[in-house]
């Protein structure tokens, strides 16, 4: 700890850095933490000073990160969100009646949130918290924490059950399909605009794993609108700005809706799969038992 603050000075300027760097602002930053402005403007001056090294670049009310900056505020905004989750994971020990699913976005927003209803109608005394995520963190060893993994079904540590089998289809909106010639082969497929995901902490398979899976020669020139995050992948599909990947569990739903359709009737099936999780050797509690029992049943029910 010692070598630390010899090179940042105190681990408070760099809260008050990364606020200023979240939030491309001083005034910001001051206004979200309950300090003044000149109060950050100092802190990062210090933690400069310590570094020796220019951390933003200040310009009239405005400011921006060098590259310098933009590499610390990477580790330490992963640095914090760590330490925030493993916090969050300590508190709710205390509370043993609160059942926690560590999920993504998409997960949560199209698998779970629409079958919630159900849950709370089923078991009206079991309290289930969805807590969404970026990466797969480490599951607390408590009794009430359940989490969903992509993978084999087998972690170091933990206990699993499958979900879905993972399988990738083309998916697009009605209104972008009635807009485009429909594609006859697979082929045909990289001729059409391509929504790409590029998760930054979790490998997920892309377009260049599907099409070799049909056997189509598709090389990734870095084209396409690309996000980090499967659902605005999504939602951008829906909005009819190409063909994203959509895997079969979590596109169930959008595409009865409505709001999304297969492009063609290929399939990638990765030999993977989503699976529940929970920390092995601990005594799950009742509730979590109730919620986990749920979960895989609706998954079984549902084809995934």
């Amino acid at each position: 700890m010692r070598e630390l603050e010899r090179h940042v000075g105190s681990v408070h300027n760099l809260v008050l850095f990364e606020a200023a760097a979240r939030l491309n602002s001083f005034a910001k930053a001051a206004e979200e933490l309950g300090v003044t402005q000149p109060a950050v403007s100092q802190a990062v001056r210090r933690l400069e000073s310590a570094l020796g090294a220019r951390l933003f670049r200040r310009g009239h009310r405005s400011i921006a990160m060098t590259a310098a900056g933009e590499r610390l505020y990477g580790d330490v905004a992963d640095g914090f969100a760590r330490i925030l989750s493993t916090a969050k994971q300590i508190a709710r020990t205390a509370q043993p009646d609160h059942v926690t699913l560590l999920v993504s976005t998409a997960f949560a927003t199209w698998w779970m949130v629409p079958r919630l209803a159900e849950f709370r109608s089923r078991y009206p005394n079991v309290d289930l918290r969805l807590e969404t995520l970026d990466k797969d963190l480490e599951i607390a060893a408590e009794p009430t924490s359940l989490a969903v993994r992509r993978g084999d079904g087998k972690w170091l540590g933990y206990e699993s059950a499958l979900i879905a089998p993972e399988r990738l289809l083309a998916v697009a909106s009605p209104g972008f399909i009635s807009r485009v010639t429909i594609p006859t082969s697979p082929r045909m497929l990289t001729d059409l605009p391509l929504i790409h995901l590029e998760e930054p902490y979790r490998y997920r398979p892309g377009w260049p794993e599907f099409f070799r899976s049909l056997g189509v020669d598709y090389r990734d020139h870095g084209g396409g609108l690309r996000l980090n995050d499967y659902a605005l992948v999504l939602q951008a599909a829906m909005a009819g700005e190409g063909v994203a990947l959509g895997w079969a569990h979590v596109c169930e739903r959008p595409i009865q809706q409505g709001l999304l359709s297969p492009v063609g009737t290929w399939c990638f099936e990765t030999g993977q799969g989503f699976h529940l999780v929970w920390a092995r050797g601990v005594e799950m509690s009742a509730h979590a038992r109730l919620a986990r029992a749920w979960i895989l049943h609706r998954g079984t029910a549902l084809g995934g």
